[in-house]
């Protein structure tokens, strides 16, 4: 028979949320094999969280920290909206947040840091949290920024709290001016990004394949114009410019007041605080994209399951 190491053990621990003996007696039961002894443990009752780890979590909270010169924003996933109520469930995604800023949102080492008042890692926290609340817990991805000199202004959307909310969004300010004038600044880019939604601070910081299959979409669309290939161009410039301006924060038109590109907000700013201004990167966390949702049942059938941000 196979060694019961701890580190057996322990992997079993943090599959399942059971106790350490329960976890050594399972694996001795059947011989160390992990799978087979969630099964073991799921008979005895004793696997909190095994049964649920295979369920959707595409609902829960984001949460954002900032502190000094860097923030950090975090997805923490649950099966339904009613768990990211839950005020347990709540200060867990703070905490997380918080620590994501240690460890410069490196997920890895968040899943591996020690959460607070615990002794137990994040990874080990967040299984016992699925056996106390009962549904799957997902903590999917982490995220930091960090400024040399300004501000790391934060907002979160569809807010249920001080830093939790469906959407959180990070923008660096790097600045030598006012933090308290850059923060207010900061803070109104930030529902600007929530909003608008941008790819990039700046044309450069465009993804070049984006860029260069938005191109070739608008040249097929000149070609079928009939015109000539130099007023073909003309055409094409023409509406990249269009679509800078819909993907580009400098270029947007800034939703606060409708009217002005951002560049020209922070070129005003700038002159106000007596101190040059730049966005170095932003961030963009909304809760569930890009997870596949389970399908429903409509009329018989049933349907098939189904931006982080940019940084100088």
């Amino acid at each position: 028979m196979p060694e019961i190491t701890a580190s057996l053990v322990k992997q079993l621990r943090e599959q399942t949320g059971a106790g350490m003996m329960d976890c050594k007696r399972a694996l001795t039961e059947v011989g160390g094999s992990i799978d087979s002894a969630i099964d073991w443990l799921r008979k005895k009752g004793l696997a909190a969280a095994a049964k649920k780890a295979g369920r959707v979590a595409s609902e829960g909270l984001i949460a954002v920290s900032t502190s000094d010169l860097v923030g950090a924003v975090v997805e923490v996933n649950s099966e339904t909206d009613f768990v990211a109520r839950n005020e347990e469930f709540q200060k867990f995604a703070q905490n997380l947040a918080n620590l994501a800023i240690k460890v410069n949102g490196d997920l890895d080492n968040l899943k591996g840091s020690e959460f607070p008042g615990t002794g137990a890692t994040v990874a080990e926290a967040s299984v016992a949290m699925v056996g106390r609340i009962g549904e799957n817990i997902v903590l999917r991805r982490s995220c930091a920024l960090g400024v040399e000199a300004g501000v790391v202004a934060s907002y979160t959307h569809n807010s249920v709290g001080e830093g939790l909310g469906k959407i959180g969004v990070l923008v660096g300010l790097e600045s030598s001016g006012d933090p308290k004038v850059l923060d207010k600044l900061g803070r109104k880019i930030a529902m600007h990004v929530c909003a608008a939604r941008p790819e990039s601070i700046d044309r450069d910081g465009l993804d070049p394949s984006l860029l260069q299959r938005e191109r070739d979409i608008l040249v097929e669309q000149a070609k079928n114009s009939g015109k000539s290939p130099d007023i073909i161009d003309k055409m094409v410039e023409g509406r990249l410019r269009k679509f800078y301006e819909e993907v580009v924060l400098g270029e947007q038109i800034y939703v606060i007041d409708g009217e002005n590109k951002v560049e020209k907000v922070i070129e005003v700013a700038s002159k106000e605080i007596n101190a040059p201004i730049r966005v170095s990167g932003f961030m963009r966390f909304e809760l569930g994209e890009g997870i596949e949702k389970p399908g429903k049942i409509v009329s018989g059938q049933v349907a098939s399951q189904p931006r982080s941000g940019d940084e100088a």
